[in-house]
Order: C-alpha cells, then sequence, then structure tokens
C-alpha cells in the first residue's frame, strides 16, 4: 500500500477513536458493542438512510468492524419517493466515501401508488437488501430502529387493530425478516433514544438527510408523532410503555406454547404430499390458539413470504366450523378441503 493511502487511513482510525474518547458516544457504543458480540459471527450489512439515525448506526458500525475485524456492507436505498431521492443518496454515498466506508446504492423501481406508499417502499427496500445479503452470504441486516421508534410503532399497530403479536414483535432486537427465514434483522439501538443519535450525527460526521414526509400529517406516522407528543405531556413515558409490552410479551409467550402444543397434538403433516391433516380437536382450542395455529400451518404448506392477512384467515376460520360443504378452498398457495372429522391442508403447487 503506498505511503499516502496508509497515512489516510491512519488519519480516519484516529478520527474514529478520538470520536469514541467522548464519554457519550462511548457509553452508547459500549452498549451497541454488548449487543453485536452476542449476534454477529461473521459479515453483516447496515442499511443507510442517510437520515440521523442510520448515519449515526453507520458510525457505531464502522467503529465495531474496526476493533473487530469484521467484514460489514453498507447499502443505500434509492427508494424513488421523491424527485431529488438519487440525489440523495449519491451524496450520501460521497460523504460516507469520505470516511472510508464504501456503500452500494440500491435502487427501488418507480413507485405508481398512492396508498400505503411508506410500507410498499419499505417492504421494496427489505427485498433488495435481502438479495443483496444472499448474494454475499450475510445473514444479519443493522437497522437504525431507535426508542422513539419502538413507542411509534407500537401506536402505529395499536391503531391498525393488529393483535397481541403485532404489537410485541417490534420490540424484539432480534428477528426473523419476514421473506426469508435465513436473514434476521438486528436493532442494535432499540432502547437508545433518537437524542443520542443526533449527538452522535452531530459530533461525527456531521452530515445526515432530512427525510420532509417524517413531518407531513398525510402519513400515519407524522399523525402519530402528534399523539405521543400530546400523551407525554399527559404523562406517558417510555419506561410505563417498555412495562406494559414486558407484560404483553409475557403473555405472547405463553400464547405461543399452546400454540405449538395444539400442531404437534393435532395435525399430522404428510412429508410425501406436503400436506397437513387436521384433527377435529384442532378447531375446539380458544380462538387465538387456533388462529395463530392455522396461520403458522398455511404459510409452511403454501411457503409464502408473508402469512396471509387476518380477515381471510378468520373468514374461513368461520366456513370451517359453520358448515359440512366439503367443497375446497383455497389461500395463500393452498388447498383446503373439510372432510368428515378433520380438515387437509395441501399445497397448490403439488
Amino acid at each position: 500500500m503506498k505511503k499516502k493511502n496508509l497515512s489516510v487511513k491512519k488519519k480516519i482510525h484516529n478520527f474514529y477513536s478520538k470520536k469514541l474518547n467522548d464519554p457519550r458516544i462511548k457509553s452508547i457504543y459500549l452498549n451497541f458493542k454488548k449487543k453485536l458480540a452476542s449476534h454477529i459471527t461473521n459479515s453483516f450489512c447496515v442499511a443507510v438512510s442517510g437520515g440521523v439515525d442510520s448515519m449515526a448506526l453507520s458510525f457505531l458500525a464502522k467503529c465495531y468492524s474496526w476493533e473487530n475485524n469484521k467484514k460489514v456492507y453498507f447499502f443505500i436505498v434509492d427508494h424513488k419517493l421523491r424527485n431529488n431521492s438519487t440525489t440523495e443518496a449519491k451524496l450520501v454515498k460521497k460523504k460516507l466515501k469520505e470516511f472510508q466506508i464504501s456503500s452500494k446504492i440500491l435502487t427501488i423501481e418507480k413507485i405508481n401508488k398512492t396508498k400505503n406508499l411508506q410500507s410498499f417502499a419499505r417492504d421494496n427496500r427489505y427485498k433488495l437488501i435481502i438479495n443483496q445479503s444472499l448474494t454475499r452470504k450475510i445473514d444479519m441486516i443493522l437497522t437504525a430502529h431507535h426508542k422513539d421508534d419502538l413507542i411509534e410503532n407500537f401506536f402505529i399497530r395499536l391503531l391498525r387493530g393488529s393483535g397481541l403479536k403485532g404489537l410485541i414483535s417490534f420490540s424484539n432486537t432480534k428477528s426473523k425478516v419476514k421473506f426469508d427465514d435465513k436473514i434476521f434483522i438486528l436493532r442494535p439501538l432499540i432502547d437508545i433514544p433518537k437524542k443520542d443519535l443526533v449527538y452522535i450525527s452531530n459530533n461525527t460526521f456531521n452530515f445526515y438527510v432530512d427525510d420532509p414526509s417524517n413531518f407531513d400529517v398525510k402519513f400515519l406516522r407524522a399523525k402519530v408523532r402528534n399523539l405521543i407528543f400530546n400523551l407525554e405531556k399527559e404523562g406517558l413515558t417510555f419506561k410505563k410503555l417498555k412495562l406494559s409490552m414486558s407484560n404483553l410479551s409475557k403473555s405472547n409467550i405463553a400464547i405461543d406454547y399452546y400454540v405449538q402444543k395444539n400442531i404437534n397434538e393435532n395435525s399430522n403433516y404428510l412429508k410425501l404430499t406436503n400436506s397437513i391433516i387436521l384433527k377435529d380437536d384442532f378447531f375446539r382450542q380458544p380462538d387465538e390458539i387456533v388462529f395463530r395455529s392455522f396461520s403458522e400451518l398455511i404459510q409452511k404448506i403454501g411457503k409464502k413470504d408473508t402469512f396471509a392477512r387476518g380477515a381471510k384467515i378468520e373468514n374461513l376460520l368461520k366456513y370451517l366450523r359453520s358448515t359440512n360443504n366439503y367443497s375446497k378452498k383455497t389461500l395463500s398457495g393452498c388447498i383446503i378441503q373439510k372432510l368428515e372429522n378433520s380438515v387437509i391442508i395441501s399445497s397448490e403447487n403439488r
């Protein structure tokens, strides 16, 4: 390596080391490092939006990779939601390069949707990053979700009528990606408040991109932020909400136990035909147990990336319980047929 390149590398390395001497940044980094140490084995990747949260995450991830000699990939997704998104993506890439962070821009095709824009863009963002991860044999995607996001997502899901599992799923530090079970999402900043990430960004790279949609009240998330602001004035604290989520999580674990018990005792999987026979007792359990058990088996046989919509599952269960009609129904890649004392779930692709 040329002397000039060695000098630049040493200078950048000193930059990161010096920033970690800041007591506030060091405290956050130690928390971050502890989470990664228990989950990261080989290489991992970072989802970079260019926002204040992901720029702070990029700094912390680069420090960790240097200190632990781990390969880390940085992916910037050009979501095409705004006219200047491509320019912003290139600017973020350029800024990261100044701090010896190589990144790759992944582009979402132009979106022609008017409803659920942010949700659609988020799903496609994950798809792009997952495809890159599969190619590079990466099994862990780091996202910059933080404490404020946790609170927001709880209320968003509550307003959308999510069940118990949906309400607490975002609180997990590590979770499976719904598109591919081989890859996990890791949220190492989930208990860090946004103000701390703003501090890191301002005192390290001193650069981030502002997303105006964060303040646009036509989006549900912006409305929820206003709601939380008012609730905080009435006494809502993260500690109280976290306690409630912890209690909900314990209830969810108990339900999951009985879901697996129902599947193990009241269903038979036929590997040869990739089908499942459900005993009559399968449907005699409490409604939530039946709903989750049935959803899980539909997803297993249909081999879809996501679970079937809750309303469709509910309607199908209602049909199976209320009729002696033996005609076949289809859902999420499955054929469902009621027999005299059982139900058979088989694949449409047999």
